[in-house]
């Protein structure tokens, strides 16, 4: 019988120097659910990400993914399991068009890095889906429009576009909001409500609207311990997590 959480962490610890960044944290994340990390400055939720998407090693503590240890497999490999990053800076190719760059995930999946020594009419197989996915993330329109030409709200759109490509169990979403502008926070939102339907989300972001709107589960980071854990109404009302964001803005 499957586990209720599908990414469990046992003293997840990373140390820079002497300096502690992240220290003994235990982290469960229920499958199925969207489950927030944030915290002020400093709280080391970058560091805790960059360690669960197997980009940083850790000092010590263990990582399981589906019950299954992952805490020294490389990132490629956690990805071929389900485990898929999408990056905060928009990973896509910038002078392709949406359709291309759909399709170069799509080729990812089935195994190959990179089909450029393919056939034309053999990429176009994965066309059909490719516009199915653009359509999906509010992109059609622009699917022969290359990737340089969008605003930055739709970049994240296409980038979160491609992560559904490989077709993930889990979603890890760093910051899918920093930088954008109302308008784009409000449609990146239903978007990842959209997408969250089938999978697991996990996300760091600093918009704590963003958090309340979409989060079944916040933990709070604070000097790289985890500081409290629950739904946003718990969490909001927390007087050390008040304290913690007092005259600190929401980093």
């Amino acid at each position: 019988m499957a586990s209720d959480y599908i990414i469990e962490t046992d003293d997840l610890t990373r140390e820079f120097s002497g300096f502690v960044a992240v220290n003994g944290v235990s982290l469960k994340v229920r499958r199925g659910s969207i489950h927030a990390i944030i915290g002020p400055n400093g709280a080391g939720k970058t560091t805790c990400f960059n360690m669960l998407t197997k980009f940083l090693a850790p000092t010590r503590g263990r990582i399981f993914y589906n019950g299954r240890d992952i805490t020294r497999t490389p990132p490629a490999a956690v990805a071929r399991l389900g485990l898929v990053r999408s990056f905060q800076i928009s990973a896509v190719f910038p002078h392709l068009t949406l359709r291309e760059n759909v399709r170069l995930a799509l080729q990812r999946r089935r195994g190959r890095s990179f089909d450029f020594w393919r056939s034309e009419r053999a990429l176009d197989s994965l066309n059909a889906r490719a516009r199915e996915l653009l359509d999906q993330v509010g992109l059609l329109e622009y699917a022969e429009t290359t990737a340089v030409e969008l605003p930055y709200g739709r970049k994240r759109a296409l980038e979160i576009a491609t992560t559904l490509a490989v077709d993930p169990e889990m979603m890890l979403l760093d910051e899918p909001t920093a930088g954008m502008a109302h308008e784009d926070v409000g449609r990146v939102v239903q978007l990842i409500r959209k997408v969250s339907a089938n999978r697991t989300v996990l996300m760091v972001e600093h918009n704590l609207t963003v958090v309340a709107d979409l989060s079944d589960t916040i933990t709070v980071l604070a000097r790289g311990e985890v500081l409290t854990e629950g739904d946003y109404a718990a969490v909001s009302k927390n007087p050390d997590v008040v304290q913690a964001y007092m005259g600190t803005g929401h980093g």
